[in-house]
């Protein structure tokens, strides 16, 4: 892998964990009374559509170096265009535990796919603790 895939890599990679462990042990979430709140929808969109384009360009990246998507069992040579759609779209999917299956890793974007699936799985949680966690200090004060 050549220098500069290694540090756009390296690069996303801190983006994403600095930006979930904001979310998680972030400041106080403001909720001023209200059942639902639009800055927290909001948050949650911004940290959602961040993890999906995080991973969707690590995937990216690894396919020019061979670590690849197979679309429904064969290999495809698509454009670069085509190529990012690709892995936004199984960032996405992954993501959102929907698992489609016509678009399959191969290699470590197993693991990678993994990972992000399990982030996927642990984000609602970590946002309902949090949304207690804040109603909680509210009470007390």
């Amino acid at each position: 892998m050549d220098l500069i895939s290694l540090g756009a890599l390296a690069i996303i990679c801190i983006i994403l964990i600095v930006s979930l462990v904001r979310f998680i042990r972030g400041g106080k979430m403001e909720l001023r009374g209200r059942q639902f709140s639009i800055e927290i929808f909001y948050t949650l969109l911004l940290i959602y559509s961040t993890v999906i384009l995080g991973f969707g360009l690590i995937y990216f990246i690894l396919s020019f170096h061979h670590i690849m998507l197979v679309e429904n069992g064969e290999l495809r040579q698509v454009s670069v265009w085509g190529s990012l759609i690709h892995s936004i779209y199984f960032s996405g999917v992954t993501l959102l535990t929907i698992g489609y299956g016509d678009i399959t890793p191969i290699g470590i974007g197993r693991f990678i796919a993994l990972i992000e699936a399990l982030i996927g799985y642990i984000l609602p949680t970590a946002f309902v603790l949090r949304l207690v966690q804040s109603r909680q200090m509210d009470r007390e004060q």
